[in-house]
C-alpha cells in the first residue's frame, strides 16, 4: 500500500516539473513568474527524489 502512495507522489512531482509554467500562470500572480516556475520545479524534483529513494529501500 505504501508503494502505491509513493508512486502517486512521484507522479505528482514529475507532473509539477513538466507543467510548472502552466501551474504558475494559473494559480499565482504574474509579477515574477520565472521565480515561481523555478521554485515549482525544485520542489517537484525534491519530492520525487526523496520518494524514489524511500521507494527503493522498501
Amino acid at each position: 500500500m505504501i508503494k502505491i502512495i509513493l508512486l502517486i507522489i512521484i507522479a505528482i512531482g514529475v507532473t509539477a516539473i513538466f507543467d510548472a509554467r502552466r501551474i504558475a500562470e494559473k494559480y499565482f500572480s504574474s509579477s515574477d513568474i520565472n521565480k515561481q516556475v523555478l521554485l515549482l520545479k525544485a520542489v517537484g524534483f525534491l519530492v520525487s527524489a526523496i520518494c524514489a529513494i524511500i521507494f527503493s529501500f522498501i
